[in-house]
């Protein structure tokens, strides 16, 4: 399995365009996939869980070969320069249609996972004529939110996952959960990561204090997928549900055994659905709506 993944990181890393962009006053490090290529598909924008690095989940663009993607490092994460001055999920979402302004880009659809899953709640609500549909990843509505266990919150607040191999590999379970925390995918996982700075982790950390999209959702009608795990020790299944009840235009879809990382653990089942969703036909009603 871990063979499997390293070849697809390998193609997909290699089939990227990685470029550094200033926007929005930010010097990011952005990765394209097929951009300007011919596609009857929207380009995804993609938004990463917290201290990700793009290559975390490069092998997703690899796996939706049909569609253009855009993702990029958040100041201070990956290979994008440490920020400055902190940054919160209004600028942040304003940074990312500049990016996608000089990118030549009008709308995409826009997918999240964990932390980045609010950040594409917030892009879709702050920028609707730029947001077709919505896919929301192992993530909440944020502060108003069912907290994962203890354990494992405190583990993923610290820094050391990132930067301490060994103490990954300690506590992966505990953070993870699920499948891929009992499998030798988990090292795979680990030695894809590229620790982020102090101050790039904190700041990211910080953006989304205070933060719920709990006012805005039952008010937003773009169509939206929700993926959840079942085993999620981080972002228990039960937030799934409050977002499916919140907004008004959405489907959930159970990763039965999945913990906080199913995209990679369950990548057929996950792939499957987004395919399915993305490629279905507007209905009078949402068309309008959006």
């Amino acid at each position: 399995m871990a063979d499997i993944l390293d070849a697809a990181l390998d193609t997909a890393m290699h089939d990227a365009t990685i470029t550094m962009e200033t926007v929005g006053g930010r010097t990011l490090r952005v990765a394209t996939w097929r951009l300007g290529e011919p596609s009857d598909h929207l380009p995804i924008l993609f938004f990463n869980g917290i201290g990700a690095n793009i290559e975390a989940v490069a092998p997703l663009a690899e796996a939706l070969p049909d569609r253009a993607f855009i993702m990029f490092d958040m100041p201070g994460i990956g290979g994008s320069p440490e920020p400055v001055v902190p940054y919160n999920a209004v600028t942040m979402a304003w940074t990312s249609t500049q990016l996608l302004d000089k990118l030549g880009v009008d709308m995409v659809d826009v997918m999240g996972v964990s932390w980045g899953g609010a950040m594409a709640q917030h892009f879709a609500i702050q920028h609707p004529g730029r947001t077709r549909r919505l896919i929301l990843c192992a993530t909440s509505a944020g502060m108003i939110m069912v907290p994962g266990k203890p354990a494992a919150l405190s583990k993923m607040a610290d820094p050391r996952r990132y930067i301490d191999a060994a103490f990954m590999e300690e506590h992966f379970q505990t953070l993870y959960g699920g499948a891929l925390g009992k499998a030798a995918g988990k090292a795979d996982h680990i030695h894809r990561l590229k620790p982020p700075t102090r101050r790039g982790y904190f700041y990211q950390l910080l953006a989304m204090l205070g933060w719920t999209s709990v006012p805005a959702l039952p008010f937003m009608r773009k169509q939206t997928l929700i993926l959840m795990g079942d085993d999620d020790q981080i972002v228990p299944l039960a937030n799934g549900t409050i977002l499916k009840t919140l907004i008004p235009n959405s489907e959930m879809v159970v990763l039965q055994g999945g913990g906080h990382l199913f995209l990679l653990s369950h990548s057929e089942e996950c792939v499957a659905a987004m395919r399915r969703f993305l490629d279905a036909s507007d209905t009078p009603e949402s068309a309008k709506a959006a």
